[in-house]
């Protein structure tokens, strides 16, 4: 089947060049931009049969002006910024890619953990500032340093990713509990969200943002937590009140953070949590856990698949 497609926000992908190259050969032409304003994106959509985001807000203003448009593909596993209800009620299909990232993600997930539990940045500031080169001794304990064996991690959303997170902390030999969200009957195995915060060493969030995960984490959730424990977010920055953290970070109600996702991303320079008075607890990364080179393959060649899912009439990651 011929498709004529656009690619609104190429250098969103952050993959390949030569794995772009694939995915626009599978359509008979593909016009390709670099990045799209909303009025360019109207024009440009209007007389395609597929259009490829990701990131770029599609509204239902726009959708409805597309009257060739039958497919979007996604190139990720959010889709918050399209206006799908109006993509459903315009019958257009819309396919997104999913656990392409499982492994980076709970990989970077550790990477934090560790960051955090083994004072990385902190010793790393103390051999460039030659602190270790004037001391005495062969070995410069200045920080803490604190085993992840026995430690019992809170694991918050339990998909493909909290699954491997889980397979990890064990490997580890952490404790493992699994939350259940506010609201949600128990289901076995699993305990409720404010119940585990006081025993937890380690919250990770691996849960999707929903109405009912937005800002899970107030202030009063936060206190629930140890002085001693750890939060990890590699999910999505909005369940976190970032304004909460931040304060009970400085005034000594948790020990550190380890954050891939923020509420407005990039963050503002003046965001609380990367002020100089926390940059010993809070360890920041740009949104990368996603993206290894394994990753961001993956997910190129499931957008590749999504194509001729469509044109089988498959619905193997079709969303509506």
């Amino acid at each position: 089947m011929s498709l004529r497609a656009v690619l609104l926000d190429e250098d969103q992908l952050i993959a390949e060049k030569e794995d772009i190259d694939r995915l626009v050969q599978a359509f008979t032409h593909c016009d390709r931009f670099a990045a799209s304003t909303p009025e360019q994106c109207a024009t440009r959509i209007r007389f395609a049969e597929v259009v490829i985001t990701n990131g770029t807000p599609l509204t239902r203003e726009q959708l409805s002006q597309a009257r060739h448009l039958r497919l979007i593909l996604i190139g990720g596993t959010g889709y918050e910024y399209v206006d799908h209800q109006a993509a459903s009620e315009l019958g257009i299909a819309l396919y997104n890619c999913r656990e392409y990232g499982v492994d980076s993600i709970a990989q970077h997930t550790f990477a934090l953990m560790l960051a955090l539990t083994n004072s990385i940045s902190q010793f790393q500031r103390t051999v460039r500032s030659q602190q270790w080169q004037q001391a005495d001794t062969f070995c410069l304990l200045s920080e803490p340093i604190s085993e992840l064996k026995d430690k019992t991690l809170v694991i918050i959303g339990f998909g493909a990713i909290g699954q491997r997170v889980q397979a990890l902390a064990q490997a580890f030999g952490m404790v493992v509990k699994l939350a259940e969200l506010p609201g949600r009957p128990l289901r076995p195995e699993r305990s409720a969200l404010d119940a585990l915060l006081p025993i937890a060493d380690i919250v990770s969030l691996h849960c999707p943002l929903t109405d009912q995960t937005r800002t899970l984490f107030t202030a009063e959730r936060l206190a629930l937590m140890k002085p001693s424990a750890f939060l990890i977010n590699t999910a999505r920055g909005a369940i976190v009140d970032e304004q909460a953290l931040a304060q009970a970070l400085a005034k000594g109600r948790l020990a550190g953070a380890g954050i891939d996702v923020f509420c407005d991303e990039p963050p503002a320079p003046s965001h609380p949590l990367l002020s100089e008075a926390l940059r010993d607890k809070v360890i920041a990364t740009p949104h990368v856990a996603w993206g290894s080179a394994q990753a961001r393959q993956k997910m190129v060649y499931q957008m590749v698949e999504n194509v001729s899912h469509f044109t089988d009439g498959k619905r193997l990651r079709r969303v509506i």
